[in-house]
């Protein structure tokens, strides 16, 4: 095993630090779901480096409002907003036809977490259809874009909450396991760093580095389904070894991925803390830490690589 990359950055870090000194004047970038929590973050900080940003979101009058916000706070008035809804192939279709030229930085942001039970109208799994199978389209959309740019970046925002699941490629929809939302959210989380692990075994060769990550505990939208008394209660029982992050905070890990030079050429990895994360073998309580090794494994990358086509492309 290659040893861990180390960087200066730790647990306070916020995305601005991690970008100090990075000039990306000459990138341009697209966040998915930047018009809340710590995608705004993340676009805020591409941003402010100087790159051009896409908001690729569902409510473009809200994005419109975040763009105007990080043009004011940043000076950029490189920020643009584009129609995307994940789990509409359509919609996905119309935002990768309409690009021109090349992209050199990709950042899947945008999720559900902890939905009760729901599938869309093709029998999919609402999580696994949304923060999975969405992103996986985009990227082959945006595919060419990418690999036009030089060295483009893929980051694909994941969760601790991998380790409740593998990906359990025979019952991806429940149909016959009873349904959790937690594990159906971690199996989600799950394919999205074996989809980083994919691309860097099938798109090395066009320069093209994927990494994914767990941005941290942050109090943000993505946690509407979940019940606020229950949440606030974990919370605090587990404010010592799992504190609460600022969006500027957990953006952190993201823009080091997309941007950052200390990570230059690295592909296939998984960050927490804005540093990579040791290989663990279980996943002991709530709030640990750690990558699971079925979410790294080559074998299981190829064969969600092979099922994501089979499910996009019927």
């Amino acid at each position: 095993m290659p040893a861990l990359i180390s960087t200066p950055f730790g647990f306070d870090t916020t995305a601005a630090e991690v970008l100090d000194g990075v000039d990306l004047s000459k990138k341009r970038a697209v966040v998915t779901g930047a018009a809340s929590g710590i995608g705004i973050e993340t676009a805020r900080a591409l941003g402010g480096a100087g790159a051009a940003v896409t908001l690729a979101v569902r409510d473009t009058a809200k994005g419109g409002e975040v763009a105007a916000d990080i043009t004011g706070t940043t000076g950029n008035e490189q920020v643009e907003v584009g129609a995307l809804e994940l789990t509409d192939p359509a919609s996905i279709d119309a935002f990768t036809g309409a690009w021109r030229g090349p992209l050199d930085i990709l950042v899947n942001n945008a999720g559900v977490m902890a939905l009760p039970e729901r599938t869309l109208t093709d029998g999919q799994e609402t999580q696994f259809a949304t923060n999975h199978l969405g992103h996986f389209r985009l990227a082959l959309g945006l595919h060419d874009a990418l690999a036009a740019a030089d060295g483009a970046r893929i980051v694909a925002v994941s969760s601790s909450a991998h380790l409740r699941s593998p990906v359990v490629f025979d019952d991806l929809n429940y149909s016959f396991l009873e349904y959790d939302g937690w594990a159906a959210y971690g199996q989600s989380k799950t394919a999205n760093i074996l989809f980083a692990v994919g691309v860097a075994q099938r798109w090395a060769g066009e320069g093209i580095v994927a990494n994914s990550l767990m941005p941290g505990s942050i109090r943000t939208g993505l946690q509407r389904h979940i019940d606020p008394e229950w949440y606030e209660r974990v919370r605090d029982e587990l404010k010592d070894i799992m504190p609460v992050k600022s969006p500027e905070q957990g953006a952190a890990t993201s823009v080091l991925l997309a941007a950052s030079p200390s990570v230059d050429g690295v592909s296939g990895r998984y960050f927490e803390d804005v540093n990579e994360a040791e290989i663990v073998t279980e996943r002991g309580s709530i709030g640990a830490r750690g990558v699971a090794g079925y979410a790294l494994d080559p074998a299981n990358a190829e064969r969600l690589w092979d099922v994501s086509l089979g499910l996009i492309r019927p």
